[in-house]
Formats: C-alpha cells, structure tokens, sequence
C-alpha cells in the first residue's frame, strides 16, 4: 500500500466526514479510484485505521525559552563548544545524548530525534509563535495554535472533557484564533490540584435551574440585539456545564492515582503534569500541552540546565513508558521542543544565547520510528551539515502522522483561506 494511497484515503475522510458504513466505503473508492489500489483488502483496512484516527491524541512537552542542544540532545563532548557536559550511551546502539538525561536514554528507541531542526527566528515572541502555529505573526489575521488546528480536525466530540487543555502559561502559546472559542484551550496553573471553579456552588438540580433561568433572560436579549455575543456566550457557558457535571473530572485528580504511579513520574511539579496529561488522553482529550519554562540561560547554563533536565527526565521517559504499557503509544504522539536553541559558544557569563539556526526537537509516540536520528551538525554545532528541517517542514510531519491533512484549508475571520501549513515537506525518515 503505497504512501500516496495513504495521503488520498486520509484526505477523503477528512473532506467527505466518515460517520457511517457508506462514508467508509465512499472514502475508500474515492481513494482507490485516485491512485489504482490494487488490493481492496488493505484500502479496507487503511480506512479503518483513517476511521481509528480520530482517537488519536498528542501531548506537547513545551521547553519555553529555548533549551540548550548541547545539554540535552546534541552533546558535544569533543568540542570546546560542548563545556564540560558529557555524552552517555542510550538503549539505541550508536545514539549517544548529554548524561543530564540518563532515564530518558533507556526510551530512545521510542524517540526519534530530529537534530537539525533550523530558523531564522531569534526572539522569544516571534519564535515561540512560530514554533506554536506554524505561521509567523501576521496583522489582521489570528491564527489557531497548534493544538487548537489539531482538535477542530480530530477532536473527540463526544468526550465531556475540553479537547485541549493546557498546563502552565507558555509565552505566545496562542489559542484558537479565528476557530472560534469552541476550540480555546483549557489553560491550568498547575497539575497539583484541579481547576478552579469547576464544581457547582448549589445542587446540580438547582444549578440546572438557574441554567434555565439565565437562557431565558439572555434569550431577551438575543432578540433585541445581541444575538452573536448570546451565541458565543451560551457555548462557553454549555461547554464548562458539560465538564463541571461531567463524572470524568476526576481526571484532573491526579491524587487518585496509586502513590506507587505518583512516584513513578516524580512527585514534582512536571512530573504531576506528564501524568495529568497521561489521564486526560486516556479519557478522551485530543491535545495536551505541558510547560517548562526556565530554559533562558543567558548565564550560569550548566548548571541551571542541570536542574531543568533534572525536573524533565524522568517524568519525560515515565510517559513514554507508561503509554506503552497502556497501549496507548501507538495512537499518541509526544513531542518535545522549545522557541529555539542555545549557541554553541559560551558567553563571559558561562550561558548560552539565543541560536535558532541549528537546535532540536524529539517525537515518540504516533506511528513516529524511534530510535533514530535525523540531521546533524558540524563539530562544533554551529551550522546543520545534513537534513535540514524547517519549522513548516515539522508541523508538516506532525499534522501527518496524526491523520491530519496539512493541505487542509480554514476559513478565516475575514474569510481568507488559510492552510494548515503553507509550504514544507513532509519529514519521511519519521515514518521510514
């Protein structure tokens, strides 16, 4: 079954919506009849795997500020440029990466490791934007996140949970832009205890009667002028009534989890968002972003990048490890990166500064190959020497693999259409 193949039936579902036994036979002949299938079994069974794709999810490990390469992923202990951080051996034959992640070195045959990534973008705003929605900033036009693009494609509507919740504040994370507030992310502060005013102040019998109550009142309204700002407001207000009274809350308790698996992940606090993000996939969310912010080491790099490795590590692998023993790993891709990288040159202060000309990203999870890397640099990490990878070239490949088309256009608020990702290559070594 050819790769084209592949992209013409996942183009169909997502144009024709299969919801029925004939939608999934109608996309599997539209697809078939483009490219020639030659086997009516495997056009079968690659559609309901496209039918599969809607409970796949996607958890975003945001590194804000820009962490260091050569303290991570790309170590260069031969180099000057590498100070004095170590490489050490991974579970992968020949892949070596910085010894401050010793647990996640036992999971690298889980993770593909993309050392190559480059942009022209150095600023923490226009970077972070970039590295969130695939476009860069663009007056007049707002465009959706990342995770806002991937829940109004494959977002679980049936699950009473949001399908996008993001924990900790990231700078210029974004959120749905012209999508509308149906797919604005639930944004926590922390994973250590659950949202704020997500339990109703009254009985549910008299909190469904004040519901009542306020559509009425509003319905007034509606009919005298404010019929959008009702719409809108009567969305959110449905939506938070479905999630408060929803008996999946119990999602965002990570308490409820044995201490045993509390433990596993690290009783911190990155470590309680993996295993949030873990629970809310597992119940039905679409997309989960996770920040760690601190990773602007303008001075004392080493070992400032210690602790921040040391808070990512082994929260980092347990999810991994844990969605595999859960079965999971398969339909959820992780994705770990930051705005940017750091120099390879060490500034007066000890620090690294902003590079964004040659840095990293790790995928594992979502039909991604781990145990591979892809690019590399020079000896001393300054210029990519193979593979390069653009920044639309990723979103590209994320959309990709979870059954997204990234050629898909979006209506915007001016009524301009708007591709997912407007240029880029897919990054086929991913799947290889």
């Amino acid at each position: 079954m050819t790769y084209q193949l592949q992209h013409h039936i996942r183009v169909s579902a997502n144009q024709h919506g299969i919801t029925s036994r004939r939608d999934f036979l109608r996309a599997v002949g539209i697809a078939g009849a483009a490219v020639g299938a030659t086997s009516w079994t495997d056009a079968l069974s690659l559609a309901a795997d496209d039918l599969r794709k809607r409970q796949k999810a996607c958890i975003l490990l945001w590194m804000e500020g820009g962490p260091s390469q050569m303290e991570t992923f790309s170590p260069k202990p031969d180099h000057k440029n590498g100070g004095a951080t170590k490489a050490i051996a991974t579970n992968v034959s020949g892949i070596h990466i910085a010894e401050n992640l010793p647990k996640v070195a036992q999971v690298m045959d889980e993770i593909a490791l993309i050392r190559s990534m480059t942009s022209k973008e150095g600023s923490h705003p226009r970077a972070s934007f970039y590295m969130h929605h695939g476009y860069l900033p663009m007056g007049g036009v707002k465009f959706p996140t990342l995770g806002a693009n991937v829940v109004h494609q494959i977002g679980n509507a049936a699950c009473e949970l949001p399908s996008f919740v993001r924990i900790g504040k990231g700078r210029s994370s974004g959120n749905a832009g012209f999508l509308g507030v149906d797919y604005d992310p639930l944004v926590l502060q922390s994973a250590t205890r659950p949202p704020s005013n997500t339990k109703p102040a009254t009985s549910e019998d008299r909190y469904l009667r004040r519901l009542r109550l306020l559509q009425g009142i509003e319905s007034s309204f509606a009919a005298a002028e404010g019929i959008d700002l009702v719409a809108d407001h009567r969305k959110l207000l449905d939506n938070a009534s479905q999630m408060i009274l929803s008996p999946k809350m119990e999602a965002f308790d990570i308490a409820r989890e044995p201490v045993k698996m509390r433990d596993a992940y690290g009783q911190t606090s990155f470590g309680s968002s993996c295993l949030m993000a873990r629970r809310l996939v597992e119940r039905g969310v679409t997309f989960v972003e996770v920040n760690l912010g601190g990773w602007d080491t303008h001075n004392d790099n080493f070992s400032r990048v210690k602790t921040l490795t040391g808070s990512i590590d082994q929260p980092m692998a347990q999810l991994l490890l844990d969605l595999r023993q859960r079965g999971m790993l398969d339909n959820t891709l992780v994705i770990w990166m930051g705005e940017f990288g750091r120099t390879p040159t060490i500034n007066a202060r000890s620090g690294r500064d902003h590079y964004p000309k040659a840095f990293n990203v790790a995928l594992a999870g979502g039909g991604v190959r781990g145990g591979q890397v892809i690019g590399k640099t020079d000896a001393g990490g300054a210029q990519v020497t193979d593979r390069p990878v653009q920044v639309k070239d990723l979103f590209r490949s994320i959309y990709t693999t979870l059954g997204i088309d990234p050629d898909h256009e979006n209506r915007s608020h001016i009524g301009r259409p708007i591709r997912l990702v407007d240029e880029g290559e897919v990054v086929e070594e991913l799947f290889g």
